[in-house]
């Protein structure tokens, strides 16, 4: 747990404000920010990077339990989490079970990089690290290193850690080295200030990325750059612009630290620090805008998030049941994003994928064709494929541009170029998946009024050769029932999905406030 390490960071922060001068500036949308790019539309996005816990254990797999009982806690149904899994109290040695589901997840999202939590040379987490690297390999995704506060943790032993890693598991292709810091690994030293000399770090980071946990630019002399893990601080990013500034002069990387939220009291009883709520993703929007907005987040080299599944914390992504067992007072993402539901589950993972699609600018990691729709460990049910994908038209009206249909806001509108029909709307997927059905809306206000759309679903594997999915019908929206449609798709395996609308008895063009496809 490290909630108790929150004021220490809050409290160099603000003096870090202090000593600059800096206050946040208004929250306004980045111009000339990194946009995303044709690469991170195909593949994984490596400037995007999830920390990763692999402590969790059960008597099935593990012979014991492990972390779940937290805070004095009885598992299976009663954990040390005020959310519960999707997977239930699962197993990080699971490998083909849990964390390949995890892997799943995680490719999902399009973050193509996992920054695992370390805990020394024969550790229990060191002990699982080669089964979560191979898990990791057969979806493309990328292991850097949280090198934790272990016992006895010194500045030389760092040093030997680095060593010991790059020769432990330097030869696995899921070992995450950065094209553009010349393929050099990446390591993470959580609480760096408990260590005053870090002089012995020179020996190996003229080879690696070594990044400090801190936001004093007077404390990361040893070190090739800085992050802050501390989802608190996010929700102001006080400083950040200055220490991002820092870092671009002076050729390190910046990676600061988004989350959706902080809730540790199921973990940790009777524990004062304060929570951060999650504000049906209001927050977690909050915090990547911050990070994202160079006049704020300090245009960052990367953007780490905490966390993919510290379940104690409540700070994880990583899809939370939204049925629960009863009695525990568990919470659920019911909610975020306008989701309800099984939907509910994945909330945050979707918007993950939004956010990525927003600050990609290198994609390096790619999916390996083992991610086929044959694998056991297929994209959930409740997974909208089309969140925050590349999208195109035949054409639009003003403002209301094709990527509005896939950016997570129902008040947003994609609308077709007005008394053209047929006009089309097409969504690239990114890899060719199993499609069951689709959900359209418009935005919710009455003002709309209820219209019919008549529309067809054509699917291609190559987007350049279509074939007909589902054939023209009239689809009724109707704002007394959400302006929402769904369209079963009869079983079909694709990656381009394009609609093809013909007649609007509302408006003389195609409309679409988001355009969801589910697997």
């Amino acid at each position: 747990m490290r909630r108790w390490r929150l004021s220490l960071l809050v409290v160099l922060t603000a003096a870090l404000v202090g000593a600059l001068g800096l206050t946040a500036l208004a929250n306004q949308p980045a111009t000339g920010s990194r946009p995303a790019t044709t690469a991170a539309a195909t593949g994984l996005s490596s400037d995007v990077q999830f920390f990763y816990y692999p402590w969790y254990g059960n008597p099935t797999v593990s012979g014991a339990w492990r972390h779940w009982q937290q805070g004095g806690h009885n598992p299976p149904e009663d954990i040390g989490s005020n959310y519960y899994p999707v997977s239930g109290a699962y197993d990080s040695a699971d490998y083909t079970g849990a964390v390949a589901q995890q892997m799943a997840w995680i490719q999902e999202s399009g973050v193509g990089v996992l920054i695992y939590s370390w805990w020394g040379q024969g550790s229990y987490e060191d002990s699982l690290a080669a089964g979560v690297l191979a898990e990791a390999a057969r979806y493309g995704i990328k292991v850097a290193w949280h090198i934790e506060p272990y016992t006895g943790r010194t500045a030389a032993s760092v040093v030997s850690d680095i060593n010991y890693l790059n020769s432990s598991y330097g030869a696995s292709p899921a070992f995450y080295r950065d094209p553009t810091h010349g393929d050099k690994p990446a390591f993470y030293v959580f609480d760096s200030l408990d260590i005053t000399d870090w002089s012995a770090l020179d020996a190996v980071t003229g080879s690696n990325i070594v990044l400090a946990q801190t936001t004093d630019t007077s404390k990361v002399a040893h070190f090739n750059g800085m992050y802050t893990y501390d989802a608190i601080a996010a929700d102001t990013a006080g400083g950040w612009a200055g220490v991002g500034a820092y870092c671009q002069t002076h050729g390190m990387v910046w990676a600061p630290s988004v989350g959706p939220g902080y809730l540790d009291d199921r973990a940790v009883p009777g524990n004062t620090t304060p929570t951060l709520d999650r504000d049906n993703g209001a927050t977690y929007d909050q915090e990547w805008t911050n990070a994202t907005t160079p006049s704020i987040g300090g245009n960052p080299s990367w953007v780490s998030i905490t966390s993919f599944n510290e379940w104690h914390e409540g700070s994880q992504v990583e899809p939370a049941s939204s049925t629960p067992p009863a009695g525990y007072g568990y919470l659920t993402y019911q909610g975020a994003y306008g989701t309800t539901g099984t939907a509910s589950q994945t909330a945050y993972l979707d918007r993950t994928r939004y956010w990525v699609s927003q600050f990609d600018h290198t994609g390096t990691t790619t999916p390996p064709p083992t991610t086929t729709t044959t694998t056991t460990a297929a994209p959930p049910p409740n997974t909208n494929l089309a969140l925050g994908r590349p999208v195109s038209a035949s054409g639009s009206t003003q403002t209301y541009a094709p990527a509005n249909a896939v950016d997570g806001n129902s008040s947003s509108y994609w609308e077709s170029t007005d008394n053209a029909f047929p006009q089309w709307l097409q969504v690239d997927l990114g890899v060719t998946d199993p499609v069951s059905r689709i959900v359209l809306d418009l935005p919710p206000a009455t003002a709309w009024g209820t219209r019919t759309q008549t529309l067809s679903v054509s699917g291609s594997t190559n987007g350049s050769t279509f074939s007909t999915v589902v054939g023209p019908a009239g689809y009724t929206f109707n704002p007394a029932t959400g302006n929402t449609v769904t369209i079963s798709v009869p079983s079909t395996s694709t990656r381009y999905l394009r609609l093809t609308f013909t007649a609007n008895t509302g408006w003389p063009a195609g409309q679409v406030s988001e355009l969801q496809v589910f697997p």
